[in-house]
């Protein structure tokens, strides 16, 4: 059972930058495509962006293509979002998950979830 523990999260006035990272215990990730999802107050969670399993595809949500990079270091078993030009309704808690799968900008994550990171960006 993989383990997933994200970090980076804060407060943040609108225009500013963030990098989440997810690092992952228990099983190598290397095999597997990695998502970063977010959940608003009174909202389902969300699709934010997805990686391939060597890095080499990126896939992200309209709203957030070209202000936020995924990327994957396998060999310290951890992924990472650069979140530059935050907006205040980028406000959430950011997801990581193990095992995402989809195509597009429609991504499902499948495996073990963290615990989440805050992301809260001000006016």
């Amino acid at each position: 059972q993989v383990q997933l523990v994200e970090s980076g999260g804060g407060l943040v006035q609108a225009g500013g930058s963030l990098r989440l990272s997810c690092a992952a215990s228990g099983r190598t990730l290397s095999s597997y495509g990695m998502g970063w999802f977010r959940q608003a107050p009174g909202k389902e969670r969300e699709f934010v962006a997805a990686i391939s399993w060597s890095g080499g595809s990126t896939y992200y949500a309209d709203s957030v293509k070209g202000r936020f990079t995924i990327s994957r270091d396998n060999a310290k078993n951890t992924n990472y979002l650069q979140m530059n030009s935050l907006k205040p309704e980028d406000t959430a808690v950011y997801y990581c998950n193990a095992d995402a799968r989809g195509h597009g900008n429609s991504w499902f994550g499948f495996g073990s979830w963290g615990q989440g990171t805050q992301v809260t960006v001000s006016a």
